[in-house]
């Protein structure tokens, strides 16, 4: 594929091309993406001003440092991603009364950045707010958010998140915001990433028709206040697997570090598989690994059990 340096666009109505170019930049134009450099000195000093000129395909690196702003990307198919080992920060500002960023398109991958300290008055402010179609997060850091990633509904679309941190997001004022909350989309996917020190909600909640959490460490610490590690309110097929879960002793919510089923089953379960974690509870409480309010039968083998953590309450065995 072939990267152009693009600046704004100006269109000349009535400029007369000879046919043999005009046929050529035509065929050549569907096949072409421009690289968009934000930063001091670049072509564009903010990622809003990216995010406004952005076409289907583009690829856009900000250059390391604070960028007090928000963005709302409505291109499909876009990259976006911090440049050089410094830190990339968007912070503070947030669009519509949403979120640092927006993501209206669809396929968009995000990835090298730090989103912190998104604040709206209902208490719903996120580091990303998702509103088009599929969505990849890798290497995105999410500090002090009210939530560090929401979605509404997305039906037949996926999020999968990828090394990514998630650290003291979350807020329970009224109606609680969380580490991660994905309405009802197809997939989602969690992998190898890390939650910390969440805030009274949960560090994940999902309705997706489909929730794999895998090779993830969800912990409070010594001072977080989390409800559940992972939620599935509405059942739906549910994969834990090779992930490290501790509950400490501020936890607000004492039940369970899985829960499914919880505001009632409204979609098809047809799996509960919960194999080789750790579930460790550091608190002067009993917690179940998994709290299983549907008919499914969930399946618990090689999880190792540390405190007073417990298997399983609800349907389901224990290998």
């Amino acid at each position: 594929m072939t990267f152009l340096q693009r600046g704004p666009r100006s269109v000349r109505p009535g400029r007369w091309m000879p046919a043999a170019v005009l046929a050529a930049v035509c065929l050549a134009t569907p096949g072409q993406a421009a690289t968009l450099e934000v930063g001091s000195g670049k072509t564009y000093a903010a990622p809003s001003a990216a995010a406004a000129a952005a076409h289907d395909g583009d690829h856009v690196v900000i250059a390391a440092g604070s960028y007090f702003d928000c963005a709302v990307w409505r291109a499909n198919d876009l990259t976006i991603e911090g440049a050089g080992p410094d830190a990339t920060v968007i912070t503070d500002k947030t669009c519509n009364g949403k979120a640092l960023f927006i993501t209206q398109g669809n396929n968009i991958t995000i990835r090298n950045l730090m989103l912190t300290r998104a604040r709206v008055p209902d208490m719903n402010g996120a580091g990303i707010r998702a509103e088009g179609g599929d969505l990849t997060i890798e290497h995105v850091q999410f500090v002090n958010n009210q939530n560090g990633i929401l979605t509404g509904p997305l039906p037949g679309k996926k999020i999968v998140i990828r090394d990514s941190v998630f650290i003291r997001n979350g807020i329970c004022d009224g109606a609680c915001a969380h580490g991660i909350y994905i309405g009802p989309v197809a997939l989602l996917r969690v992998e190898r990433s890390r939650f910390f020190e969440t805030k009274q909600g949960h560090s994940i909640k999902s309705r997706a028709q489909r929730t794999e959490v895998i090779g993830c460490d969800i912990a409070d610490g010594a001072d977080g206040t989390s409800s559940y590690s992972v939620e599935v309110p509405n059942g739906g097929a549910v994969v834990l697997r090779d992930n490290h879960i501790q509950k400490g002793p501020k936890a607000e919510n004492h039940t369970a570090a899985l829960v499914v089923g919880s505001e009632g089953v409204t979609q098809p379960t047809p799996e509960i598989l919960v194999e080789h974690n750790t579930f460790l509870v550091e608190g002067d409480y009993n917690s179940y690994l998994v709290w299983n309010l549907t008919a499914t039968e969930a399946v618990l083998k090689g999880n190792i059990l540390k405190g007073n953590a417990k298997p399983l309450r609800g349907d389901g065995t224990v290998q």
